[in-house]
């Protein structure tokens, strides 16, 4: 069995792994009725504990703290599959850290696979300095990650208002369980009063528990997360993931009609399940990775695909681009969801709008003179971040150009009789 390690970094990255870990809990407990300590609990849950904050100051001053619990952690894996990292963008600790703590996994693990999951500030974020923040450590991601799953914190407010908005509306019916949306913590041991980002945040860990499924749970079509990279990044620097969870709510009908699962499968594909303010289904498709969990039949996924295919644009030299698993274990209170994971170029307007964020406070020196105090930080990091941010921005130019353009089958064998 191959195991992951957990790096929570800053507020945003502990807030998340605190609410993935307490819903996975529930996962299991939820399936290991005995309540046996198993091999496949033992294997996933081990807690370190890692707290500094800064990438040119204090990562370099706890560096070799941190590396020592880093090895520690991975010597408790018998087969250590990747590094997870959460962390925001916005704030000092989580973009400073956060990809300080990247580059040392690199530097420490260079075989072992890294996966980011990457919270982008919104235009009215409440930290001036989030553009220089989110820019500089865009730069570590370009450079150091393997797979990065951006996710907007605008997104996923909006889908939080959607949700209360139909659940109090009382619109949903008969057909969802008011209790137990995936944006609550019902069922939880905990019982104070939940905070203003929770709910967010339990987006956040649902869409971890569908990523982490198959390494936790049997499954008929079981996707390695290494399979993942392997699959959905064609080019080392374009492994931006927009990521899309569905159901959104918890359904009160456990026999789950086919149409309500092709449902599933379109809005998967739809802007109001995205995670990021982004349109998949009119921009260009790299790849795309479907995991389902529940009682969901190999037949299901592929005849979705196939009524799918006609409505998504394709890179002419990847049309069969897709990539899928299969977990027979479905989240707690659901029968069925699905977690998809596009390569896609509709990321590029998410980078444009942090790159003219960046540039309006640049072109002022505005808050320079904060980062250039400190040892090691210079103002070339800047404009290096700012080119590594325009060549990224670039490359889904050049992509999006062939956009429209024939699809080309690959030449096929003529046999001369």
């Amino acid at each position: 069995m191959t195991q992951s390690v957990v790096v929570q970094v800053g507020q945003c990255g502990n807030q998340v792994g605190c609410r993935f870990w307490d819903l996975a809990l529930r996962e299991h407990a939820n399936v290991n009725k005995k309540g046996i300590y198993d091999e496949a609990l033992s294997s996933f849950f081990r807690n370190v504990d890692t707290r500094a904050v800064g990438h040119k100051l204090y990562g370099c001053q706890y560096r070799e703290n941190i590396v020592e619990k880093l090895r520690k952690a991975a010597e408790h894996c018998e087969c250590l599959q990747c590094f997870f990292i959460i962390h925001s963008m916005g704030g000092g600790t989580g973009s400073g850290l956060g990809t300080f703590v990247l580059k040392l996994l690199e530097d420490e693990f260079p075989e072992v696979y890294r996966f980011v999951t990457s919270v982008y500030p919104s235009g009215e974020d409440d930290v001036i300095t989030s553009p220089y923040n989110s820019v500089l450590a865009m730069k570590e991601l370009n450079e150091h990650a393997d797979c990065v799953l951006p996710i907007e914190n605008k997104s996923l407010f909006d889908i939080v208002n959607k949700i209360n908005q139909m659940a109090n509306s009382g619109k949903l019916g008969s057909t969802v369980k008011q209790n137990s949306l995936v944006t609550s913590s019902a069922g939880s041991a905990k019982t104070v009063q939940e905070k203003p980002f929770d709910a967010m945040n339990n987006i956040l860990a649902n869409l971890l528990l569908n990523l982490t499924s198959s390494a936790r749970f049997e499954g008929s079509l079981n996707m390695d997360l290494n399979e993942i990279s392997m699959n959905l990044v064609p080019f080392p620097r374009l492994h931006y993931l927009v990521s899309s969870l569905t159901p959104l709510y918890t359904l009160a009908d456990v026999n789950v009609p086919s149409r309500r699962l092709d449902q599933m499968f379109s809005d998967a594909f739809s802007r109001d399940h995205q995670l990021i303010q982004a349109d998949p289904k009119h921009s260009l498709y790299l790849a795309c990775a479907l995991l389902v969990r529940g009682n969901v039949q190999v037949s299901d996924l592929r005849r979705n695909i196939e009524r799918l295919k006609p409505s998504l644009h394709f890179v002419s030299w990847n049309q069969e681009g897709w990539k899928t698993g299969l977990c027979s274990v479905p989240p707690v209170g659901h029968s069925h969801s699905l977690l998809a994971l596009a390569n896609n170029t509709c990321v590029k307007p998410t980078f444009i709008e942090l790159k003219d964020r960046f540039m309006k406070l640049y072109k002022k020196k505005a808050h320079l003179h904060h980062y250039l105090h400190v040892d090691g930080m210079e103002q070339n990091c800047f404009s290096e971040a700012i080119s590594s941010l325009s060549d990224l921005i670039e490359e889904y130019n050049e992509l999006d150009a062939t956009k429209g353009g024939p699809r080309t089958d690959p030449s096929r064998l003529k046999i001369v009789v």
